[in-house]
């Protein structure tokens, strides 16, 4: 099936982008001066013929011509919105230095100021945009004033930290490929093959196993300034992070804000919580996530269809482009589409499914069994063979080769006698002990079919260190107990399929080798040395995950039955 075909049978919309492109105007390489002097670069484009129009405001580092310009929003305005697109400093003939993320609020307000005093200007304004467009975005959001009246973001979030530092763990993979990336993507065709050559050199230089510290010189032939300074600026609080964080003004923004996500995107769990943080200031957000992951080609026509219909409804009072229910969710495994009124889905509860001795897994509680153990070497690390990441695929794959390793914990139920939907947060609750006073643990949920492929449906893991144990004692023979927040997830275990859990202690390249020593991640210059790790699951340390149930209702409605997921985790 095209991929035309596929994207329009996703979550349906009274709005397709069907309507061929009347004639606008554009005008380019429009001066906004920062008040540091700073000039940056904007395009204007306007429908032929509008008097007046709302403008769709989009700050961006990916340039601002050919194909940029689509995914910038080109295709709004045929529907009657000027769209203005602004090159960040730095990039794209806009002045100044690239700061990833550093000057994003102070140029944004800005320009907003700016955007006030034009003629063009209608009173209202909207921002759009994936990425590091959304969290530009975002930065500005909450001091934009009454004039801004909407926000449509995707595969993003208001802060980047904690993706960053996934549970406390460097994430090598995309922070490295993107760094190299915006490196790369000013030279000639850099924007059409930076995803993939920035990928592959991040990948090739991670496997080196060489110092951290090394690795920007080894992927792009130069150091990297965006990659040193997450690498000295790990630690939670540092001041790096208090100017490139938004996600505490989340809540004080005003303007209607519709979010989309990917089940495999890097930012989801973040944008679920800045969903989280507008429920509870009192708004009603809008949320949809599919079975995407971050640069997924298949979500990007579904987000013109649904920022459409909120700019419709938002700048000109077009309601009926609207849905009903807020949260759209799309179920992997049932191969379907629900809508719902908030999220979590109302009616969910939580299951504790234990981990037993042998390598079982069940709803029936811990049983007396000794704790189970392996040994994690940094110099071999545990790979990683799928999960979320930011550039390249981060579909699910066959798990069972890292299952053959003797540094991977496997715990499978029995045959399910029944469908069971999950959707909500998945917390896993363990009681370890490590040799090691520095020393990470992974907790993957797969879902086995009855062939025994074994594909991954989310994962997520911590970071344990003296200062920051992120968890309590337990007893006197050096026990910990530690929650570990897993990927939010929308799936279907089909009747006959099981459920598996893997513990680990890494996954490599995609987080950083914990090398054991507490060497700071800059200077790291050690191989690291083995963790010997322990997981217990006996009465006194009931280890297990809490999975998130729900039951199909009269208001989980079905919005498309018949959707094409990809890829298939074994639909029922």
């Amino acid at each position: 099936m095209a991929l035309r075909d596929r994207l329009d049978r996703l979550p349906p919309a009274p709005i397709r982008l069907t309507r061929s492109l009347p004639r606008y105007t554009v005008e380019r390489d429009i001066p906004v001066t920062m008040p540091d002097g700073v000039t940056l670069l904007a395009d204007r484009y306007v429908p032929r013929g509008a008097r007046s129009a709302p403008t769709i405001l989009v700050r961006t580092p990916y340039g601002r011509r050919g194909p940029a310009a689509v995914l910038n929003g080109l295709p709004f305005v045929p529907f009657g919105f000027q769209l203005l697109v602004q090159s960040v400093r730095g990039t794209f003939g806009s002045g100044g230095e690239f700061d990833p993320l550093g000057n994003e609020r102070e140029d944004g307000l800005a320009t907003v100021a700016w955007l006030r005093e034009q003629p063009w200007f209608d009173g209202s304004f909207a921002t759009y945009g994936a990425s590091y467009l959304g969290y530009s975005a975002w930065a500005l959001a909450a001091e934009a004033g009454p004039a801004l009246k909407a926000m449509a973001l995707q595969i993003t979030a208001s802060s980047f930290r904690e993706a960053a530092y996934v549970g406390g763990s460097f994430a090598l993979e995309s922070t490295l490929g993107w760094t190299e990336l915006t490196r790369r993507q000013t030279s000639t065709l850099g924007l059409l093959t930076a995803p993939l050559v920035s990928r592959r050199r991040a990948l090739r230089a991670a496997r080196s196993l060489r110092p951290l510290s090394e690795l920007d010189v080894l992927a792009g032939g130069e150091p990297m300034r965006f990659y040193r300074d997450l690498l000295a600026n790990h630690e939670s609080g540092a001041e790096y992070w208090r100017r490139r964080d938004f996600s505490g003004t989340v809540g004080q923004v005003a303007a209607p804000v519709t979010l989309l996500g990917g089940w495999y995107d890097v930012f989801l769990p973040w944008q679920v919580k800045d969903y989280l943080t507008l429920r509870a200031a009192g708004h009603r957000p809008y949320l949809t996530i599919g079975p995407w992951w971050h640069a997924d080609a298949r979500h990007t026509l579904v987000s013109f269809r649904e920022a459409l219909a909120w700019f419709k409804a938002h700048l000109r009072g077009d309601l009926s482009a609207v849905r009903a229910n807020p949260v759209r969710l799309y179920v992997t495994g049932a191969r379907e589409w629900r809508d719902y009124r908030d999220w979590p889905p109302p009616g969910m509860r939580r299951e504790r499914w234990h981990l037993h001795g042998g390598g079982g897994l069940g709803e029936d509680g811990p049983q007396d069994s000794r704790p189970t153990a392996y040994r994690f070497d940094p110099s071999d690390p545990t790979p990683a063979l799928g999960g979320p990441s930011l550039l390249g695929s981060s579909k699910p794959v066959d798990n069972r080769p890292l299952e053959k390793r003797r540094d991977v914990l496997v715990f499978t139920s029995a045959a399910l006698k029944k469908d069971l939907d999950l959707i909500g947060p998945v917390v896993a609750d363990l009681f370890v002990r490590s040799s090691r006073e520095h020393t990470d643990f992974l907790v993957r949920l797969c879902d086995v079919a009855p062939d025994g492929t074994s594909r991954n449906v989310c994962e997520g893991g911590l970071r344990l260190d003296p200062q920051h144990p992120a968890g309590g004692a337990v007893g006197t023979q050096g026990v910990r107990r530690v929650a570990i927040d897993l990927w939010p997830v929308g799936h279907r275990f089909c009747r006959g399929h099981r459920i598996r859990v893997h513990v680990t202690s890494g996954a490599y390249p995609k987080v950083a080798v914990n090398p054991g020593t507490g060497e700071p991640l800059a200077t790291a210059a050690s191989p690291g040395v083995p963790a010997d790790q322990e997981v217990f699951h006996d009465p006194d340390h009931p280890s297990a995950i809490l999975l998130p149930v729900v039951e199909r209702s009269p208001e989980a409605s079905v919005s498309d039955p018949d959707a094409e997921e990809s890829p298939d985790l074994g639909a029922c």
